[in-house]
């Protein structure tokens, strides 16, 4: 298996739907947003088996002091072959000079992103207002 990883905003609305379903993320029966979500990104890592959209994650930035990293996803067939760290890694270069660099984690994903350097900060409580569980 050959699994490409590419900076691209130029993925199918289908393509993105079966990714987030694949892990069963409520926001993949959004297609049309998520597509507009994803072309508004400040940069958008994907991986690629051939031309399957097997993962891909986004950042929001302000280009200086602060970036956020909101999606972070594998295809549920593709997990645990490496395919998020190697995203996760061509992210944090490109934001490498950026000051703040922050994301939301699920609890069985925190021990992955501690192993690039993220940690819960001291007396903060991450706090939504969503539409979309």
């Amino acid at each position: 298996m050959n699994i490409i990883i590419k900076e691209t905003k130029e993925i199918d609305k289908q393509a993105i739907q079966e990714l987030f379903h694949s892990v069963e993320w409520k926001s993949g029966d959004f297609p049309d947003e998520l597509k507009q979500a994803i072309t508004n990104s400040h940069s958008v890592i994907t991986a690629w088996d051939n031309t399957k959209l097997v993962g891909l994650i986004n950042a929001l930035s302000d280009g200086v002091m602060t970036v956020y990293f909101h999606y972070m996803l594998v295809h549920g067939e593709y997990q645990s072959l490496g395919i998020g760290k190697r995203m996760m890694k061509e992210m944090l270069r490109r934001y490498t000079n950026i000051k703040t660099k922050v994301l939301i984690s699920y609890e069985s994903a925190e021990e992955f992103y501690r192993i690039f350097g993220f940690k819960p900060e001291e007396g903060t409580k991450a706090m939504f207002i969503s539409d979309v569980v």
